[in-house]
């Protein structure tokens, strides 16, 4: 399989603190790839500037062949709508419905859809991850989990082929954990692919092809899959990382 998105020497800063550093890696296109380490050591960061959603201060992200920071306003269109983030705030609109939220993907990437035709596709992939509310209300009157599972409906509206996940699953019951970590097995299985951060190590073992173990915003090792499987020196990092 081919590369789908690199990241060259990439490193980034903000408010004169060097938060990333050098880290270089190719993501392959349908692996599922899990960046893993402490809680402020640089994953989530790794994880938005892999999606195009930071400008790295040095080196480069490239999507197939092409500089993310560098595309014109198509090339970029193009690239928003193959690649989907969930963020681990679910980052949804305040002043707009449900309904409003998961339909401006659609408006923006195919705007001569039906109307019936959107709100279809709308309850489609509601149905799929297990919302079951009025989508004319707004975010702060669902729980953290229901807004999660809003944010990850959003992320599939427009059938993305990449997939960019950060804990994802937090916030929400077993049963709603399960039903996401089953949608995103099924995107894998067809192909697509998964970059995600997560502390689980169940997730991770169930998922990951490979993993990235960033700390102190540098990259600090690699895992493959046969490791991650069934090498304890992931479990007792995360274990480590984890404890109170």
């Amino acid at each position: 399989m081919e590369t789908l998105l690199e990241l060259a020497r990439v490193g980034f800063s903000a408010q004169n603190q060097e938060i990333v550093r050098d880290i270089s890696w190719s993501y392959t296109e349908g692996k599922a790839t899990a960046l893993v380490g402490p809680s402020g050591g640089g994953k989530s960061t790794v994880l938005k500037l892999s999606a195009g959603l930071l400008v790295p201060s040095r080196g480069e992200v490239v999507f197939r062949g092409k500089n993310v920071s560098q595309m014109n306003r198509r090339e970029n269109l193009e690239f928003r709508k193959e690649g989907a983030v969930v963020f681990q705030d679910s980052a949804l609109w305040a002043n707009q419905s449900i309904r409003q939220i998961l339909e401006l993907p659609l408006q923006v990437h195919f705007p001569a859809m039906h109307p019936d035709e959107r709100i279809g596709r709308v309850w489609e992939v509601l149905r799929a991850v297990g919302y079951r509310r009025d989508i004319g209300i707004r975010p702060a009157m669902l729980s953290m989990g229901e807004q999660k599972l809003v944010a990850f409906a959003r992320a599939l509206m427009c059938r993305p082929r990449l997939l960019f996940l950060d804990e994802w699953t937090e916030s929400l019951d077993d049963r709603s954990a399960q039903r996401l970590l089953a949608l995103v097995r099924e995107r894998k299985a067809l192909g697509h692919t998964i970059i995600f951060v997560s502390h689980d190590l169940h997730i991770i073992r169930d998922l990951a092809d490979q993993a990235l173990v960033i700390s102190g915003g540098e990259l600090y090792m690699t895992l493959a899959e046969s490791q991650i499987k069934n090498d304890d020196n992931l479990g007792r990092f995360l274990e480590k990382e984890n404890a109170p």
